[in-house]
């Protein structure tokens, strides 16, 4: 009967390997969904002028149709793919390592492994992203600059044949920091936010409670990985050597547009997460 237990013990523990691909399968699926907020946030955040979401939304339907909030989107399901399934994956081994013979992890240990995690996903999936921003925003450019990608793998040949291997990294660096941050940022105040409305009594541990409390530590993350998030953006969708990296771009951005240009694409971001 030890035995029996024992052995069943183990196996609930080892649950997670067996399903460490769901991640990767959900997000694609998802991406589905959320794709033409990626694809506004995009546009946004890759303007050097002021623009406004209507005014970014309308253009976009009236001059490239409706067709054009689902640019890339063959590229957004291999991120999804790529980053995510390797980040749950290696989430899901680490935190099978760092728990107990219960099952608990401590929340330290589970932001270490959210933090490995995510920078192993965003090495992975820098290629497909990168791939990503430059078909989301190739519609905008003027006619004869435009690649006029046909998938995905057109984008990642072109891009390997014009700037080398070097162009399937462009970008790492703010990306790989902005998936740290969105994981540090979303661990530590989900638990934060949901004490605090069960600490109230006017919440149960419930499915309320949890949307709230996700909800709100979205609004932090958002915030918090939205100036990265447009660095990472403008070294994705310009040519090799515009910036020399993270805080070259950062310092460019704010000088040139001001501190709130790092805010731009907020509200589609904040939808969309």
């Amino acid at each position: 009967m030890t035995s029996k237990l024992v052995t069943q013990s183990k196996a609930a523990k080892k649950e997670p390997d067996s399903l460490w691909w769901f991640g990767g399968i959900s997000a694609a699926l998802a991406a589905m969904c959320t794709h033409p907020l990626d694809t506004i946030k995009v546009r946004l955040q890759t303007a050097t002028t002021k623009a406004s979401l209507v005014k970014t939304i309308t253009d976009m339907a009236k001059k490239e149709g409706l067709v054009s909030f689902y640019a890339g989107i063959s590229a957004s399901l291999l991120r999804q793919l790529t980053y995510s399934t390797a980040r749950f994956s290696v989430y899901e081994t680490m935190r099978e390592k760092l728990s107990d013979d219960k099952g608990y992890i401590s929340p330290a240990n589970k932001l270490i492994a959210g933090l490995t995690g995510g920078v192993v996903g965003g090495f992975v999936g820098n290629p497909a992203d990168r791939a990503n921003v430059m078909m989301q925003n190739d519609g905008k450019l003027p006619v004869e600059l435009r690649k006029n990608y046909q998938s995905v793998f057109h984008a990642l040949v072109r891009m390997v044949r014009e700037e080398g291997w070097k162009g399937l990294i462009q970008g790492l660096g703010p990306n790989i920091l902005r998936g740290m941050l969105m994981t540090a940022s979303q661990i530590a105040t989900y638990d934060i936010f949901k004490q605090s409305m069960l600490d109230t009594g006017y919440f149960k541990d419930n499915l309320t409670t949890h949307f709230g409390a996700s909800t709100l530590a979205a609004l932090v993350a958002t915030t918090a990985t939205n100036p990265i998030d447009v660095v990472k953006t403008r070294i994705m969708s310009s040519p090799p050597g515009t910036y020399k990296g993270t805080i070259d771009g950062m310092v460019k951005i704010v000088t040139k547009e001001g501190t709130m240009a790092l805010m731009k694409g907020w509200t589609p971001s904040f939808t969309r997460l």
